[in-house]
C-alpha cells in the first residue's frame, strides 16, 4: 500500500498529464473570457457548466452519494477550491497576464508542505523554510514588476497568492476524501458545493451572458467542461493513487505551457522581471521538495 501511495502508476500519471495541460489552457480561457465576464460570474457559469456534465456522467454511471465520511473533505474542497480559488484566479487574472498569474499560483505545492508541517506535525525542515522565502521573494518581484507604481497589479498578485493558498487548504482536504468516495463522486458534489457558494453572482451571470460575444460564453462552457468537470476528475484520480506532495510537484509544468499558450493565443509575453520573479517561485518549490527526496 506504502508503494502505491509514494508513486504514480502509468495510468495516475497520464491522469495527471491531463490535468497539467488543460489547467494550463484555462489560464489562457480565463484571461479571454474575463474581458466580458465579471470574475463571479466567470466562476459561477464555470461551475454550473462543469456540476451539469458531471452530473449526467454520475447518473449513467450508477454511482450514488458519497459516503458520509467523505462529505466535510468535500465541503471543504468545494468552497475553497471551487469557489474561492476561482474566483480569486479570475479576479487576479483581471491584473495580471495568464502567464504571471500561473508562475504564482505555483507556490502551491510550497504551501501544501507548510500546512502538512503544521496540521500533520511534519515539522519544518530548514529547505523548505527557504524555499518558502525564496518563492515569496519571488511573488513580491512579480508584483513590483507589475505595478507601474501602482497597486492594481499588486492587488493581482496577492489574488493570486490567495487562489493558492485556498487550493493547498483543499488539497489537504481532498485527500482523506478520497478514501471514501471515488474521483467522480468528489469532483462532482464539490464542484456543486462551489457553485452553491458563488450563487450570490447569478445576477450578474445572467445578464453578462446575455451581452457576451459567443465565442466568450463558449469559452466559459470549455472552462466548464473541459478543464473543470474533465481535469479536476482526472486530478482527484491520481491523487487517489498517489500523494499530496507528488501531485502538486506535476503542476511545475503548468507556467511553462501558460507561457506558450499566452504568446501563441494572446500576445502576452511577460517581462524579463516579470519572469525572473516567477523562475524564484519556481526555484523556491524546487528547494522546498529537496526535503521530501
Amino acid at each position: 500500500m506504502q508503494e502505491v501511495e509514494t508513486r504514480m502508476d502509468r495510468r495516475a500519471l497520464a491522469a495527471a498529464g491531463v490535468t497539467v495541460v488543460l489547467w494550463a489552457s484555462a489560464f489562457v480561457s480565463i484571461r479571454s473570457a474575463g474581458q466580458f465576464y465579471s470574475p463571479g460570474a466567470l466562476a459561477l457559469g464555470r461551475l454550473l457548466v462543469a456540476a451539469l456534465a458531471l452530473g449526467v456522467i454520475l447518473v449513467v454511471r450508477g454511482e450514488g452519494w458519497p459516503a458520509r465520511k467523505a462529505w466535510p473533505g468535500i465541503a471543504v474542497s468545494g468552497v475553497l477550491w471551487f469557489g474561492v480559488y476561482m474566483v480569486a484566479l479570475n479576479w487576479g487574472e483581471t491584473e495580471v497576464e495568464a502567464g504571471t498569474a500561473a508562475m504564482i499560483i505555483n507556490i502551491g505545492p510550497l504551501l501544501i508542505a507548510l500546512l502538512a508541517g503544521w496540521f500533520l506535525h511534519e515539522g519544518f525542515p530548514r529547505k523548505l523554510l527557504i524555499g518558502m522565502a525564496v518563492s515569496l521573494a519571488g511573488a513580491v518581484v512579480v508584483g513590483l514588476s507589475k505595478s507601474d507604481g501602482g497597486a492594481s497589479s499588486i492587488l493581482g498578485v496577492a489574488l493570486c497568492v490567495v487562489a493558492a493558498l485556498s487550493w493547498a487548504v483543499a488539497i489537504l482536504a481532498q485527500k482523506p476524501a478520497l478514501r471514501h468516495a471515488s474521483a467522480l463522486q468528489v469532483t462532482t458534489f464539490g464542484c456543486a458545493i462551489g457553485a452553491i457558494a458563488c450563487l450570490p453572482f447569478a445576477g450578474q451571470l445572467v445578464s453578462q451572458v446575455a451581452q457576451a460575444p459567443t465565442t466568450a460564453t463558449l469559452n466559459v462552457v470549455f472552462l466548464g467542461v473541459f478543464p473543470t468537470a474533465l481535469a479536476f476528475t482526472t486530478w482527484a484520480y491520481a491523487l487517489s493513487r498517489t500523494t499530496a506532495g507528488n501531485m502538486g510537484a506535476t503542476t511545475y509544468l503548468v507556467p511553462t505551457l501558460v507561457v506558450l499558450m499566452s504568446w501563441a493565443l494572446l500576445s502576452e509575453i511577460p517581462g524579463w522581471l516579470t519572469l525572473a520573479g516567477g523562475v524564484l517561485c519556481l526555484i523556491g518549490v524546487a528547494i522546498s521538495r529537496r526535503t521530501r527526496a
